[in-house]
């Protein structure tokens, strides 16, 4: 029985100067793997200890293993399978790049272009505005498609992901806990597929694939955090906007892929993050929470996180007055947001954690973070907004226990 909140955070973290121009000059072939890997070791332990001097209680890499081809490590979180999944054929084609126009239509759920989406086109003038103070673009990335059968060839590197958190926790005697991001089987699907008939064939042996990823992570102790931002943001990529019960049937399809991917794991090993983009944006076409909770409760994980401080769904703490959360799981509410520079004070933080609280049971809610800060915030604000979580608990802690 825990006598205090819990703290966390979603998964990826700032990376420093050191170890972007290492990764920079990896990709370039600029640097040989033995000095890159003595870097990231370094960088890792590094994040780790300063993890742990904040407080804060399950902490992981910082994903900092999940490497990308430049020095950006924005999209890190999905440009990292690049290299563990076999069966795919590298583009020049950039997801923001394309043009193709996808329209769905009542019981044929279709995704359309990133810059086709609601929001975009809602907002066209203020994304096109470099000025506007919302994401408008990133570095183009090269992303490859589907041409053959998905096959796990990654085991190396997340053996690497798992070995630099676990001699990192050891090295600074912490024993709270420790968690490593995979991508979720419909997310790592959303690449353009050449090779099966079907989505759902796809969006199962991307789960097949997967698991051993998910697997090689809770093999050493450590908990999966599952990254699933198709359960929510892929509601904005749909035109036009379909029914509820429409897009509640094509998640079906990505939670039984999830429980496909988990079966076998300790279940309290697994976690589930959803969220609704990692964007700078209005994000007034969400889909809400509400709306698509039944069905991602269905996912058989030890915990969902979710955004609990963004504008657009920080009053939808309320969803837990009508759904049961399920026996043996824990939520892991966002309580300092990803999204805007201003940082949350301690005092709203403990406010958030006890509404969540009062309604599911302290016991049952660990606080976090909207989703990843790294790549998103600048270094000093992300560290800030987690200094201020560890702090919200703690308030929240002395009043609920």
């Amino acid at each position: 029985m825990t006598d205090h909140i819990r703290t966390t955070h979603v998964g990826s973290l700032p990376r420093t100067p050191e170890l972007l121009d290492a990764n920079l000059k990896r990709a370039n072939g600029e640097i040989e793997d033995e000095r890159f890997f003595e870097i990231l070791e370094k960088s890792v332990d590094d994040v780790v200890k300063r993890q742990i001097e904040l407080g804060l209680d399950i902490i992981n890499e910082g994903e900092y293993g999940h490497i990308t081809s430049g020095a950006i490590d924005y999209g890190a979180w999905w440009n990292y399978t690049f290299t563990r999944l076999g069966g795919l054929t590298m583009t020049n084609e950039d997801r923001w790049d394309s043009a193709e126009i996808k329209r769905s239509s009542p019981g044929n759920i279709q995704l359309t272009s990133f810059v086709d989406r609601r929001d975009r086109v809602k907002f066209d003038a203020a994304y096109n505005d470099p000025d506007s103070g919302i994401f408008t673009g990133r570095a183009k990335v090269g992303n490859p498609k589907f041409t053959g059968p998905v096959t796990y060839i990654g085991q190396q590197e997340v053996d690497t992901d798992v070995k630099l958190l676990a001699d990192a926790l050891k090295n600074n005697n912490h024993t709270a806990g420790g968690f490593v991001a995979a991508i979720s089987p419909g997310s790592a699907a959303r690449l353009k597929n050449e090779f099966y008939e079907t989505e759902t064939e796809l969006v199962y042996a991307c789960a097949d694939a997967l698991h051993h990823e998910y697997k090689a992570i809770t093999d050493a102790g450590l908990t999966v955090q599952i990254d699933a931002p198709d359960l929510a943001e892929a509601w904005d990529q749909i035109n036009p906007e379909p029914t509820v019960e429409d897009y509640n049937e094509w998640l079906s399809i990505r939670i039984d892929a999830i429980n496909r991917a988990v079966k076998g794991l300790p279940k309290e090993q697994t976690r589930l993050h959803i969220c609704w983009g990692s964007w700078h944006g209005p994000h007034t076409t969400d889909v809400p929470f509400g709306d698509i909770l039944a069905t991602v409760l269905k996912a058989e994980v030890g915990g969902f996180t979710f955004e609990g401080a963004s504008p657009r769904h920080a009053h939808e703490w309320r969803v837990w007055q009508e759904h049961k959360l399920p026996a043996g799981s824990l939520i892991y509410p966002g309580v300092i947001s990803h999204s805007m520079n201003a940082v949350e004070h301690p005092r709203l933080v403990a406010d958030r954690i006890i509404q969540f609280a009062e309604v599911v049971g302290p016991e049952n809610v660990v606080a976090s973070s909207d989703c990843g800060l790294g790549g998103r915030l600048h270094h000093q604000i992300a560290w800030a907004k987690l200094e201020s979580l560890v702090e919200g608990a703690r308030i929240a802690s002395k009043e609920l226990f």
